[in-house]
């Protein structure tokens, strides 16, 4: 089946900020220090799992952002090669954000183990266009930012 999407477009996944070699620093010394705290309290577990922990976001960090595609069609969304399926959505909204430098986002919640909530950022088409042609297929949801969108935009990964 040759499938014709409805809006098209490409965009980066997440805004990179370039961290220095001091933010390293100073994360593997606050992940050092609980880590030496813990062993010194005789918890081994949690010490491993603060050095874990630290070592993820310090690659996550250093990450730097990939573009993907992004496709509307009529039965879903695409995001590279995974299509999501608006029968498995539960409901959708459109956020705009004061900093004029964040696009427009599409922000989804599905019903989805692994991924509950889909954010793609909107480029290059109004986002009150692409509004009203998901609005046709899934009801609109309070979408608010959570706390680890919170903490996540604090720390600057």
């Amino acid at each position: 089946m040759n499938r014709q999407p409805i809006y098209e477009w490409t965009g980066k996944e997440y805004a990179f900020e370039e961290h220095g070699d001091d933010w390293y620093f100073a994360l593997g010394i606050i992940a050092g220090a609980l880590a030496l705290a813990s062993l010194l309290f005789g918890n081994f577990l949690l010490a491993l799992v603060i050095v874990t922990g630290a070592t993820t976001v310090g690659l996550q960090a250093a990450k730097h952002k990939r573009t993907h595609h992004f496709a509307i069609y009529e039965d879903g969304l695409a995001i590279d090669d995974n299509l999501y399926l608006f029968q498995d959505m539960r409901d959708f909204s459109v956020l705009e954000y004061i900093d004029p430098a964040l696009p427009p986002a599409l922000s989804i919640k599905t019903n989805h183990l692994l991924s509950p909530h889909i954010l793609v950022p909107i480029h290059d088409f109004d986002p009150e266009e692409i509004y009203a042609y998901i609005e046709q297929h899934l009801p609109e949801g309070m979408h608010e930012e959570t706390l680890l969108d919170r903490i996540v935009t604090y720390l600057r990964f």
